[in-house]
């Protein structure tokens, strides 16, 4: 099962297409808050560093799925993207700044190598691009914002709670790629 939001078919439209896509395909949407999320509980500098560090990232991957470059089990990459995002919120894990950078860095790769491999056949690339870089960074800000729960009395738990939440989904994605 192809990732909820990569279907391999190339995309219609530009930049409203662009802008939409994070917010209608779930693994995305959730891998997206959950970088926020995750910068926002481990503070500086992570919480600047991880959302900025995304989209580089999956620039890369995307140029990598436009070459055709073969990265396997692209699908099984974005599910586990959620599931351990999930993780490391729901378990409070505070890795290092170079962890941290290199756990989020592998999951772009993978979320841009599967939009790459569709970019080619969109009719605006450029403004479908513009659109969902655009939506990423508001999806990370989002997740920053959420973060600042952590500031309020059981807003800890609540985020902890959100991570495990998060981790259920990417559970199930997992599942839904290895099912035959």
């Amino acid at each position: 099962m192809p990732a909820w939001g990569h279907d391999g078919t190339g995309l219609a439209g530009g930049f409203v297409a662009g802008f939409q896509h994070p917010l209608l395909g779930l693994d995305h949407m959730l891998a997206m808050v959950s970088v926020g999320l995750w910068g926002a509980f481990l503070g500086r500098p992570l919480i600047i560093a991880l959302p900025v560090l995304f989209p580089i990232a999956m620039a890369g991957g995307a140029a990598a799925g436009m070459v055709a470059l073969p990265i396997p089990s692209v699908e099984l990459g974005v599910a586990a993207s959620v599931l351990t995002l999930g993780l490391m919120i729901l378990l409070g894990v505070r890795a290092s700044v170079p962890v941290a950078c290199a756990i989020v860095g592998i999951f772009a790769l993978f979320h841009g190598y599967a939009h790459g491999t569709e970019l080619p056949g969109a009719a605006d690339p450029v403004g479908y691009t513009t659109g969902f870089i655009l939506c990423t960074g508001l999806l990370h800000l989002a997740g920053i914002a959420i973060g600042m729960l952590k500031t309020l009395p059981a807003g800890t738990e609540a985020l902890r709670t959100a991570g495990g939440v998060i981790a259920a989904f990417g559970a199930w994605f997992i599942i839904g790629v290895l099912a035959p």
